[in-house]
């Protein structure tokens, strides 16, 4: 395995973390409960997302909608095609 593959895979956890991450964060709208953030699985997802979703966030809020998860989904995509070449 070289470099880019490497670097191919690394990028496809990170995003299906994120996918994850956007997946639990609709939990409330359906149950009607606030996501319960002592859970270790949502712990999990919220510390290895987060660093990488706060600084998008801070450009990507359009009134209470934040796009930072679909810029970072497409970016790592891109990212990816690149990669692949």
């Amino acid at each position: 395995m070289d470099g880019a593959e490497l670097v191919f895979l690394l990028l496809e956890i990170i995003w299906w973390l994120i996918l994850g991450r956007v997946l639990m964060s609709w939990i409330p709208m359906f149950t009607q409960r606030p996501l319960d953030y002592g859970n270790p699985i949502v712990r999990f997802l919220f510390n290895i997302t987060e660093p990488l979703l706060a600084p998008i966030r801070r450009f990507a809020l359009v009134g209470t909608f934040d796009l930072s998860p679909i810029i970072l989904l497409i970016t790592i995509r891109v990212v990816q095609a690149v990669l692949v070449g």
